[in-house]
């Protein structure tokens, strides 16, 4: 297979990574959680259950792309530096697999609220105090496969820079973007009082990953 066609699936994918996490993330779960009100989110999520649901489904179909969109930028870029392609893919991999275990946070809430023994087993207020916990512990796993995800973009913006078939300058965004989620992700979990003043430059990151989503799916590999 060329390296076109490599670069055109690789766009399909990555389409469907932004279009499904943007819809799960924004469109479901911010609907969804009160943050500080365990009881808001828990009634949310009981009028809600299938939609909460769709959004795990959608989550999972974001990591089978991004295990698949791993081996393809490997294949894509490997003629350009094999062991920086292969150090991409790996920590991608790895960013992968802590979102798909971060998942069970996430389905543990479906799990406490469906009326089975685990729910018997607490009374109301430790009900919302744990499905908050969880929903918690979801959102900060997030953050922490972003560190190796920023990784994972900054060689893979070096990558763009050094291959003569991509613009550079997608691969300076791809850097910036990796910066962004570093900042972004240590800043949440280290000094979190700062997020409010991080969260604009997230901005950054998304028309970077978007262009370089649409160059790929559009112009493909540039001749």
């Amino acid at each position: 297979m060329s390296l076109s066609v490599y670069a055109r699936a690789a766009g399909i994918l990555y389409l469907f990574i932004i279009v499904s996490g943007i819809y799960s993330e924004v469109f479901i779960r911010s609907e969804l959680i009160v943050s500080g009100d365990a009881s808001a989110t828990v009634a949310n999520i009981m009028a809600s259950k299938t939609d909460f649901l769709i959004a795990f489904a959608a989550d999972s179909v974001m990591l089978l792309c991004d295990v698949a969109i791993a081996v393809l930028f490997y294949l894509l870029f490997k003629p350009v530096d094999k062991t920086l392609a292969l150090s991409a893919a790996v920590f991608r991999l790895v960013q992968a697999s802590i979102l798909g275990l971060n998942l069970l946070h996430y389905y543990a809430v479906a799990l406490l609220l469906d009326g089975s023994v685990y729910r018997k087993a607490f009374d109301r207020e430790e009900v919302n105090a744990l499905v908050m916990l969880f929903l918690d512990m979801h959102s900060y796993g997030y953050d922490l496969a972003l560190l190796f995800f920023a990784l994972s973009t900054l060689i893979l913006g070096s990558l763009l820079i050094k291959a003569d078939y991509f613009p550079a300058l997608l691969g300076y965004g791809l850097l910036a973007a990796g910066v962004v989620y570093l900042i972004g992700s240590y800043t949440r979990f280290l000094l979190p009082e700062y997020l409010p003043w991080i969260e604009p430059i997230y901005i950054i990151a998304f028309v970077t990953e978007l262009s370089f989503c649409l160059w790929l799916l559009i112009r493909g590999i540039q001749s």
